[in-house]
């Protein structure tokens, strides 16, 4: 586990040895703790715009003795999986734009609105809520439910945000984007007794039931 003091640290000794200004979004347990709902993580997760600059952010993590790590351990044969290093107990789980099942798209980009610099290269920006719980449901593991409860319970959700960027992630070709954030959403309430609206599950499920309709009719 890292905590916030830690990471922080950690952050800012990377930023050192980064040979350009590099802009990356934390998203999971990373941003959960910069938004405060969360005061320990297992690992670093960020998302980089392209491949270079995944590229330097990994030369400097390996100059400071991280070594690469099977994603498939974590993420089975999931496909978009991070790139992963680890030192000791601290791990770097490194994506460029596809998070598993989704896109970090340029809506949840503008919804980064925390931004944290560290030294002179790195600046990091903080996925939105909305966003996280979004991306939750693509590794559905037992630690993204138990996230996902602590955002819904900690915070007011405008569920219009989460449905339109499913529809729109559908958009980008991620067709199971709805049916994935309803099964995860269902399973929340019906498993872990949280308070989602079942009108949400209800506009999830229709658009999965006019997709497939469209499918059959193409």
């Amino acid at each position: 586990m890292i905590t916030i003091d830690l990471q922080q640290k950690l952050l800012l000794n990377v930023a050192r040895r980064l040979t350009k200004k590099i802009n990356v979004y934390a998203i999971g347990g990373t941003a959960m703790m910069f938004l405060g709902f969360k005061d320990a993580t297992l690992d670093i997760d960020l998302v980089f715009e392209n491949k270079k600059d995944r590229d330097i952010f990994k030369e400097a993590i390996k100059s400071l003795g991280y070594l690469e790590m099977d994603a498939i351990k974590v993420y089975g044969v999931k496909r978009n999986t991070p790139e992963m290093f680890k030192l000791n107990d601290e791990r770097f789980d490194l994506f460029v734009v596809e998070v598993i099942d989704f896109i970090f798209s340029d809506t949840m980009r503008q919804r980064a609105e925390q931004i944290h610099q560290f030294g002179d290269n790195l600046i990091l920006k903080i996925a939105n809520p909305h966003d996280i719980i979004l991306m939750k449901c693509a590794t559905d593991r037992i630690k993204d439910k138990d996230d996902a409860r602590k955002i819904i319970n900690s915070k007011k959700i405008n569920w219009e945000i989460i449905i339109t960027e499913a529809k729109k992630q559908m958009k980008l070709g991620k067709e199971r984007a709805a049916f994935d954030l309803g099964c995860f959403l269902e399973n929340l309430k019906t498993k872990m007794n949280i308070d989602i609206p079942q009108e949400v599950l209800d506009k999830l499920f229709l658009i999965v039931e006019k997709q497939a309709k469209n499918k059959i009719s193409k």
